[in-house]
């Protein structure tokens, strides 16, 4: 009997992982083409900058260790849960090949070391998520129930932190019962060939009570069971996150490496603007790729996400909705609408849809609707002082600010909706060079007064 479940397992978990690969990859597949969507920017130069940068806050989190304790936390449950799935390689052997702890003949007296070091990571992992969800549903901290997170955001938040208790619960379970089936061996030929004696391990050994009294059959399925619900649940969870705001697992390595390396406060010429200045000015220049390419070459800023850069793109993608950037706006903070993390969350709501409708109606269809306007609002776009604190404040490197300065002039240039202070200055400067209402020459006049007053 054990041996046809064996056999039958070995089938099933073959096509598992078949079903596992097509809808991962065609997710994957699915988030590409969206971020391709986005015009082209080359992030190509200062490539060892670029490495550092994603050592420092990607690999190292560095920015979240500006609050030690909440970043300590945050680095045990992220390390611990990437370090306990290296055990992932034995498992899909183990279950492609009908094998149980492959590992364990070649590495001797090691692999018991190795596994009790996983259980006391996976250990860290369950008291730094039970910690988290009684932080993140205490409301004392107010950035986690923003008007943005209703609904779903705050689910998913709740979500990810119970299935990662979960899978660390049957992982134990399938260390104890294991313990006691090695110890089952004259019950069962199949049992004494099938689970090695490797001993107990440091932490699911307290769960071995509870199955002590269990008879072998029992403890064999239990096992197993245990042993499906864990690898299922980290594949679920793999396919899960990319649909969650925990995609920045694996795409904050990519966006901190594609970060922009000017000076914070450094803002771009439009591309579209500086050819057409060029061109009145007779001077020849190649058209800019980020103009030939446009699907709206005369559309100055960003009314949709097709406007926005591919970088913009990626960026929405993988946000944490952690809302620090939020929290230090200081529009936010004075009861504006704005909220820096909203404007990531819209973007990549309505590149979800967009995509959507590119693969289900065509690349023809029209929704009638756009970013501007149906997601991010005229009141929250002008709320922004631009004083970069949400780019500062984000441990991704996620720059919230492009996206709104693109909207803006989308605002400024297509739609003359800014306030009629900005439009003065506006003449102000075309006129005079300056943002005040007087000529070129009469500039200095302050000085001449001056100099007169000594005299």
């Amino acid at each position: 009997m054990e041996i046809f479940i064996s056999l039958f397992q070995q089938i099933l978990f073959g096509a598992v992982i078949i079903i596992f690969g097509v809808l991962l990859t065609d997710r994957i597949n699915f988030i590409k083409t969206n971020i391709q969507m986005g015009k082209p920017l080359d992030r190509n130069d200062r490539k060892s900058e670029r490495l550092k940068a994603m050592l420092l806050f990607a690999f190292g989190q560095k920015k979240m260790f500006d609050r030690p304790l909440v970043g300590l936390l945050h680095f045990v449950i992220y390390a611990g849960f990437l370090i306990i799935n290296i055990e992932i390689l034995e498992i899909i052997l183990d279950g492609l090949l009908g094998t149980h702890r492959l590992f364990a003949p070649f590495l001797g007296g090691l692999y018991p070391t190795l596994i009790n070091f996983f259980e006391l990571l996976a250990l860290g992992v369950v008291l730094t998520c039970v910690v988290f969800l009684i932080r993140r549903n205490s409301h004392l901290i107010p950035r986690f129930w923003s008007r943005e997170m209703k609904g779903f955001p705050v689910l998913d938040g709740n979500l990810i932190l119970i299935f990662e208790i979960l899978l660390m619960f049957f992982l134990f379970t399938m260390n104890a019962t294991d313990s006691i089936l090695q110890t089952r061996g004259a019950e069962s030929k199949y049992v004494s060939e099938h689970y090695p004696a490797v001993g107990s391990f440091l932490v699911s050994q307290i769960f071995i009570p509870l199955y002590r009294d269990w008879d072998t059959t029992s403890l064999f399925y239990l096992e197993r069971i245990a042993w499906w619900v864990h690898i299922l649940g980290i594949m679920g969870f793999g396919i899960y996150v990319t649909y969650s705001k925990h995609l920045h697992i694996a795409l904050s390595f990519p966006n901190t490496y594609f970060s922009n390396l000017e000076p914070k406060g450094k803002l771009e010429n439009m591309p579209v603007v500086t050819a057409e200045v060029k061109s009145m000015l007779g001077i020849a220049e190649a058209t800019p790729a980020a103009v030939e390419n446009s699907g709206n070459i005369g559309r100055f800023g960003a009314k949709d996400v097709e406007d926005l850069t591919w970088k913009n793109l990626m960026e929405a993608y993988t946000c944490t909705e952690c809302g620090r950037c939020t929290s230090v706006c200081p529009a936010n903070i004075t009861g504006k609408l704005l909220s820096p993390r909203k404007i990531m969350m819209d973007t990549r709501d309505r590149m979800e849809e967009k995509g959507n409708n590119l693969r289900f109606h065509g690349k023809d269809y029209q929704d009638d609707k756009s970013l501007y306007g149906d997601y991010i609002t005229k009141e929250e776009i002008m709320a922004c002082t631009t004083c970069n604190a949400c780019t500062e404040a984000c441990p991704v490197n996620i720059n919230p600010l492009d996206i709104i300065i693109q909207v803006r002039q989308y605002i400024a240039m297509e739609e003359s909706g800014t306030p009629a202070q900005w439009n003065s200055m506006f003449a102000n400067i075309e006129n005079n060079s300056a943002p005040w209402a007087f000529s070129p020459s009469d500039r200095f006049n302050w000085a001449e007064e001056l100099k007169s007053k000594e005299v």
